[in-house]
């Protein structure tokens, strides 16, 4: 455990850049998975545009101001912040801000329905940004000696690998829908459950959270193949599958 934080003048803002630089491949990745989102998203997830009396439409608000996508943006507000409390070991700041963008992760979401604000915007913009906060996450406890290199390494080059083959069969086939598996999914949750670990057993240390930090990166690691392996396995059959045009 560490104790004391360092001064910001330690950490130059090019330190900090490049951990923020080091998650675009990742967030890109989920970016490219989305893609296709646009082309199978039902239309009446949708909120439908208001009409006057005569038609037309009523242009009430852009999707810049429907209240999800403000607390999306919120989140990737926090980033910078969450980054520079880690690196001046101030790690209780730090998970009171994961936890906060935790928090507009879970509403942004159920405002979207209860407010009937589901966009397309919200629908690509939401899980870019919890993979930048992510991956943002493990590169910089991965500086700080917090997260094993083997760790930060295999999540990275699942997201790389996806990100590539993403990008080439978009290019080459008429693939268009790349949506994350449930194995993907549990991977995300293992990924906020061992950097919520992370963050905690810095300032508070008792043996259940040892030992779900222990747990929750063992689980990383292992849904991070997983889930790779499956990815890998469900292009091999999109490829295969009649209709695909090369």
């Amino acid at each position: 455990m560490r104790h004391g934080g360092r001064g910001f003048a330690a950490y130059p803002f090019d330190t900090v850049a490049a951990c923020l630089r080091g998650s675009v491949t990742a967030f890109a990745a989920s970016a490219w998975e989305l893609r296709g989102r646009y082309d199978t998203m039902n239309p009446s997830s949708i909120a439908p545009m208001p009409r006057g009396e005569s038609g037309d439409a009523i242009h009430t608000m852009n999707d810049l101001q429907a209240t999800p996508n403000l607390l999306t943006f919120l989140r990737l507000c926090i980033v910078p912040f969450l980054v520079l409390a880690i690196l001046d070991g101030r790690y209780e700041l730090a998970f009171g801000l994961f936890v906060l963008a935790g928090l507009t992760d879970a509403m942004d979401g159920l405002l979207a329905r209860l407010l009937h604000q589901r966009t397309l915007l919200g629908s690509y913009l939401d899980p870019v940004v919890d993979k930048l906060l992510l991956s943002t996450l493990f590169l910089v406890l991965h500086h700080e000696a917090l997260i094993s290199r083997r760790v930060t390494v295999l999540v990275f080059a699942r997201d790389l690998g996806i990100l590539v083959v993403a990008a080439i069969l978009y290019a080459t086939t008429s693939i268009r829908s790349f949506k994350p598996s449930i194995v993907g999914k549990a991977n995300t949750v293992a990924q906020i459950l061992a950097l919520a670990a992370v963050l905690l057993a810095q300032f508070f240390g008792p043996p259940w959270v040892v030992n779900l930090r222990h747990w929750a990166l063992t689980t990383t690691v292992v849904l991070t193949v997983l889930s790779g392996f499956h990815y890998a396995w469900r292009v091999i059959r999109q490829i295969g599958s009649p209709g695909v045009a090369g």
